[in-house]
């Protein structure tokens, strides 16, 4: 499957973009305990969006490198065998949800108590995703930079 470039539409993640996964997960392996930790929840998400449908992969790639780029601060991790993201207290933040995890016709970004979204009594903490653009890119980039402040 071709992939285009990170600011357009994509099919999923670049050649480029995979081996800066492998060198960043052998780089934490190498810090020790803590580092090895990260690396293998690195591993397990990207073993994760592997097992996806095309279509459900090519959006849980795009997810990751904006939420890792905008909050490059979260560990990933999986939670319930879906991608997800932890702060420091190793609380998840915000969880990919494939399509395909329950048969839905929509993918879904979900934030956890631990993101920090609040706004009155009342706020979204699951947003529906069917395609990759600009626009969703944008939104994501700003959700997490909230999610985390």
């Amino acid at each position: 499957m071709p992939a285009k470039n990170a600011m357009t539409e994509s099919d999923g993640f670049s050649a480029e973009e995979r081996a800066a996964m492998k060198a960043r997960a052998a780089e934490l392996r190498a810090e020790g305990k803590k580092g090895a930790k990260k690396a293998d929840g690195l591993q397990a998400v990207l073993d994760s969006i592997a097992k996806m449908t095309p279509e459900d992969r090519a959006l849980a790639e795009r997810v990751h490198v904006t939420v890792t780029a905008s909050a490059p601060d979260l560990s990933p991790k999986t939670w319930y065998g879906m991608p997800a993201y932890a702060n420091a207290d190793d609380k998840i933040v915000v969880a990919f949800k494939n399509s395909g995890k329950f048969n839905s016709r929509y993918s879904t970004l979900e934030f956890q108590d631990a993101a920090k979204l609040d706004d009155g009594d009342s706020w979204p903490v699951s947003y529906a995703l069917r395609k990759w653009s600009a626009a969703v890119e944008q939104k994501v980039t700003e959700l997490m930079k909230a999610a985390i402040s």
